[in-house]
């Protein structure tokens, strides 16, 4: 793989503002998406593969043909356009460091410390591509994008590795839960898929959160304070209430590894009226249906005790993968030997989060997760190793290769 080439794409990317809108109703949510894809879409003609194609939804295909008489299965890697929209997305300084040790300095106000992300102490001697500390880098995921483009066209440029037909494809708004809403599983052919849409080096997911979002809202009373006694009803302080009676260790800052939690995304509002927003989240079904139930129960309580004035929608979002994938744990087994074969070793986790995968898996397109490489995704402190990025496409082609000679 040309390491020179890989980063270049990954910076050409990251230059085009794609951070996704959940309050938008178009498809893609946002433009800059549209505007990615139709750029990956002219650099896949030129590489050379077939059957390239942008739908009306902004959805990127495209299939590498099989180069072998044996019979294989189509596999596909999967990635998504969108960033977080929690931070500017469009990224024209992005930083190059080589880095020997101590705090990244990223700007007068931030740094990537060593304290912070202890993390760094096991990169030294990598070159890492860092934000300026103003926006977030967009590794999540067009380092993905870029890691599947380096494999096709290493592959095309070595016709002497076999491989079966593989199919590409490119999402839009995975960030806002609607990456594989439109997605073409029938279309797109594959007989399974990998997102390239994880964390540091040598990850590997198979299972990931049951998740749901919860919008509330609280219609309070709202007089004046002076004659409020025992007639205001403040939207606000109930929004609070409700929060207080969730259990306090429950929160993403308390849990780890197989733990669920809810998560306060938003308040915002009046005396008079407020919205609150929440994600919930859990590994077990059975935890993720109490959870929805017990804030629904805390719902009920207060509407008891202020008279009908708050409204729940709980919606779910996507379902843990897991039983979805353990019938074709074969495809497990073809990632973890291929990551040995280049001297990766397998982390096998959880992801406390979701992909396209756990989606497109319940849609019958069996779909685990691989690493994409950086860290500390949706923020300033975003960085990825361009070692990383090189591995994860040389992974791309490992698969491909051993999936014909095991056939």
């Amino acid at each position: 793989m040309n390491q020179d080439k890989i980063v270049e794409r990954f910076k050409r990317y990251i230059a085009v503002d794609t951070k996704s809108d959940e309050n938008s109703e178009t498809v893609p949510s946002t433009k800059g998406q549209l505007e990615l894809g139709k750029i990956i879409v002219e650099e896949l003609k030129e590489i050379g593969l077939d059957n390239v194609v942008q739908d009306e939804n902004g959805y990127v295909y495209a299939t590498l043909p099989s180069n072998t008489n044996r019979e294989v299965p189509t596999i596909g890697f999967i990635a998504h356009f969108d960033t977080s929209p929690d931070l500017d997305g469009k990224v024209m300084n992005p930083q190059i460091v080589d880095y020997q040790g101590g705090d990244i300095k990223l700007n007068d106000k931030y740094a990537i410390t060593v304290e912070a992300f202890p993390e760094l102490a096991e990169l030294k001697g990598q070159t890492l591509i860092t934000t300026d500390g103003t926006t977030l880098l967009g590794a999540d995921d067009k380092a993905g994008i870029a890691e599947i483009m380096d494999a096709m066209e290493y592959l095309i440029n070595n016709p002497s590795i076999e491989h079966g037909t593989i199919k590409v494809g490119f999402t839009p708004d995975e960030e806002i839960g609607r990456g594989a809403d439109l997605f073409d599983v029938k279309g797109f052919g594959a007989d399974f898929a990998y997102t390239m849409d994880g964390g540091p080096l040598g990850e590997l997911q198979y299972e990931n959160f049951n998740a749901a979002s919860v919008k509330i809202h609280i219609q309070g009373k709202n007089v004046h304070p002076g004659t409020a006694k025992n007639v205001m009803i403040n939207a606000l302080k109930v929004a609070l209430e409700i929060d207080t009676m969730l259990p306090s260790v429950e929160v993403p800052e308390h849990t780890e590894n197989y733990e669920g939690f809810y998560l306060l995304d938003s308040i915002t509002g009046t005396v008079d009226e407020a919205q609150v927003a929440y994600i919930i989240r859990d590994f077990s079904m059975e935890a993720f249906e109490n959870k929805k139930t017990f804030i629904k129960d805390i719902v009920e309580f207060l509407n008891k005790k202020y008279g009908n004035i708050i409204t729940i929608e709980v919606t779910d979002s996507y379902y843990n993968m897991k039983e979805k994938i353990e019938p074709y744990m074969e495809i497990i087994d073809l990632a973890e030997q291929s990551m040995k074969d280049i001297n990766i070793t397998p982390d096998i986790k959880p992801i406390r989060g979701g992909t396209d995968g756990a989606r497109l898996s319940y849609m019958g397109l069996p779909t685990p997760n691989l690493f994409a490489g950086g860290y500390n995704f949706h923020g300033r402190f975003e960085f990825i190793p361009i070692e990383n990025m090189k591995l994860a496409s040389k992974l791309i082609a490992k698969i491909a290769e051993n999936a014909a000679k095991n056939s």
